[in-house]
């Protein structure tokens, strides 16, 4: 072989070398880029066919994500039994996801009690100090942050709209679940605002399905003029069965979630849920991308939904307010 043979044929070989340097990446850069991240969403309430769920997955492809490309969920949905919840955050722990989405506070506590390293997003959890969920809402601590569904009179801005819409109201059944760990705080909040309105307040549990039906004949038993629903998982899944007592009975009752009102309830006033589903996703995206969720802080909602059931209240009988009607986010007629 030639000299210049043998340098023609080292360039040539250094050529390749270098193209393959350039052309194919290092193998750990390569898998690093390409594999999706795990999201594990565990959730009490909504469905992962919910609107609510939707608004999640919106929130993230605003966010520049494709589901099944960029990030695989995982979801784990416990349709309102509480008992479900430990065993399936611990079932997405043992998967190894990158981060987990808790719906509610049973949801968020119990990922928190299963680990302290993964982080977690609270998508709408009511009060998240008084939960034991972080150590301040501007410096969450920990590995946990997200948004708080809960802002001051809320609860008693129900009681007072109620009270707008049935005038002749005396006797409120108000419907709470002591496992649900903010129930007692609205509780309290209702005890201070009833006197001024004139209301006796009569305050049933319920913990499980099986528990609306007797729970609807304790109110009526205790002749209720209307019922008052705080925000449950247990309830929001088994709506219909307390829907169609109501209907039956023709007796007006408020709640805090629109799905009830679009179902045929007679009113709500409440958080949007799928807005802070929605803004979850952007938790998510800074998570993913190195911001450590101990230094986010959580968030407050920002959407609130007054949705009024015209239908339903001719139903029963009932005149909504101009008052209430111009205020409404939604009219169902």
């Amino acid at each position: 072989m030639t000299r210049w043979t043998r340098r023609r044929t080292l360039r040539h070989a250094l050529a390749v070398a270098f193209l393959a340097g350039v052309c194919i990446p290092y193998a750990g850069e390569a898998q690093q880029s390409t594999a999706p991240r795990r999201i594990g969403i565990l959730v009490v309430s909504f469905s992962p066919e919910s609107k609510e769920a939707q608004a999640f997955r919106q929130g993230l492809r605003d966010a520049g994500y494709v589901e099944g490309r960029d990030v695989v969920l995982e979801w784990q949905f416990s349709e309102g039994k509480y008992d479900r919840v430990p065993g399936q955050a611990a079932q997405l722990v043992q998967s190894n996801v990158d981060l987990i989405v808790a719906d509610t506070t049973v949801a968020a506590q119990a990922a928190k009690r299963a680990t302290s390293t993964i982080p977690i997003v609270m998508a709408f959890v009511a009060d998240p100090i008084s939960a034991g969920l972080v150590n301040s809402l501007a410096h969450p601590g920990g590995n946990i942050t997200g948004l708080s569904m809960m802002i001051p009179d809320v609860s008693t801005k129900r009681l007072y709209l109620l009270k707008e819409v049935v005038p002749r109201l005396h006797r409120v059944t108000v419907l709470w679940n002591p496992n649900s760990p903010f129930h007692a705080k609205v509780i309290e909040e209702l005890k201070v605002a009833s006197p001024e309105l004139g209301i006796d307040l009569n305050f049933i549990t319920v913990q499980k399905p099986e528990d609306i039906e007797p729970a609807f004949a304790a109110a009526i038993r205790a002749r209720a003029d209307a019922l008052y629903v705080i925000e449950e998982p247990v309830i929001y899944t088994n709506r219909m069965t307390l829907l169609n007592l109501l209907s039956k009975a023709r007796l007006p009752a408020i709640f805090p979630v629109r799905r009830f009102v679009v179902d045929g309830g007679l009113i709500c006033y409440g958080t949007n849920f799928e807005d802070l589903f929605r803004r979850s996703a952007g938790y998510v995206d800074r998570i993913l991308k190195g911001a450590n969720p101990g230094s986010l802080p959580v968030e407050q909602p920002i959407k609130f939904d007054l949705v009024v059931n015209l239908k339903t209240a001719k139903a029963l009988g009932l005149t909504i307010p101009q008052s209430v009607i111009v205020q409404a986010d939604e009219v169902i007629r």
